[in-house]
């Protein structure tokens, strides 16, 4: 059995802005500017605080900042496009304003929100339904040229064979984005972790990521203060600071090269030290 991970090799640029996969784990620093999402929902509603935010992350050691302007918790309501989009495009247009350099990513499963984001300067689409809940988001990350962040997710948690389905509903999220006309080069898995899995379901995944790994595609982990690590070490979400750095360093050790966050400087550090122990595998693998 193989224990090393596959680390894919990718480079992104947008005039100033630019990432690169396959030297380093990129760190994507959250931005929510909603109402009500589960851990900072209203922090960053206004948008000079959140631009600030922003770059304050990226001084703190993010790569690129993700900007949601829809709740995705459990029961949280569902927003219309237009709210959406009022929500996340003056952010956007700011923050391209004041740091071009910044490379930012759009939290959205909804295609039209994505065009108008990516055309106000956003450069990457991040869909939590796998460009499954919008017929037309696959087709337009294809035309737009953009990366696209598959995550996994279903309507019912109603598994079969729980691993070979999360693998194969993966698939078929590829097969989508590779039918449209996305590059293969642009597409990005996220297991999916919280979304229609309970406490196991998540712990299960989180110990086999290594078969997500090995599907071709870079792999994008996202568990920063989610519910599976608060209801493990018993703690609240704004008190989840070491389970989340223990799930980061879990991650990346099976090959994840990009960690979704809230608390950026101190999982900069274990990203930083994970790293200086992968990165010295002589048996790692490059594709």
């Amino acid at each position: 059995m193989t224990l090393t991970p596959v680390i894919y090799e990718r480079n992104y640029a947008w005039g100033p802005a630019e990432l690169k996969l396959g030297t380093r784990t990129l760190i994507m620093g959250i931005l929510n500017v909603t109402p009500d999402s589960f851990s900072d929902g209203g922090r960053y509603i206004n948008v000079e605080r959140a631009v600030a935010h922003a770059i304050q992350m990226m001084e703190d050691g993010a790569d690129l900042i993700d900007i949601g302007g829809e709740s995705t918790r459990p029961g949280s309501d569902i927003v219309g496009a237009d709210e959406e989009l009022s929500r996340i495009i003056p952010v956007i247009e700011a923050l391209r304003q004041q740091a071009p350099h910044i490379p930012i990513s759009v939290d959205t499963y909804k295609a039209d929100v994505a065009r108008q984001a990516i055309q106000a300067g956003a450069h990457i689409i991040n869909d939590v339904w796998g460009a499954k809940a919008d017929p037309e988001m696959a087709r337009t990350a294809a035309e737009l040229g953009c990366p696209l962040i598959l995550m996994h997710n279903r309507q019912e948690r109603d598994y079969t064979n729980y691993l070979v389905d999360v693998v194969r509903n993966l698939e078929e999220s590829i097969q989508i984005a590779l039918e449209a006309g996305v590059h293969p080069d642009q597409i990005i898995l996220d297991p999916g972790i919280g979304f229609v899995k309970d406490l196991n379901e998540n712990l299960v995944l989180m110990s086999s990521l290594r078969l997500l790994n090995e599907m071709g595609y870079p792999v994008l982990l996202a568990t920063s203060r989610k519910r599976f690590i608060q209801n493990t070490l018993q703690v609240q979400a704004d008190d989840a600071l070491e389970g989340t750095a223990a799930t980061v360093a879990f991650g990346i050790a099976q090959g994840c090269q990009m960690v979704r966050v809230h608390d950026v400087k101190p999982i900069r550090r274990t990203v930083d030290m994970c790293d200086a122990m992968l990165y010295a595998s002589p048996g790692l693998r490059r594709k």
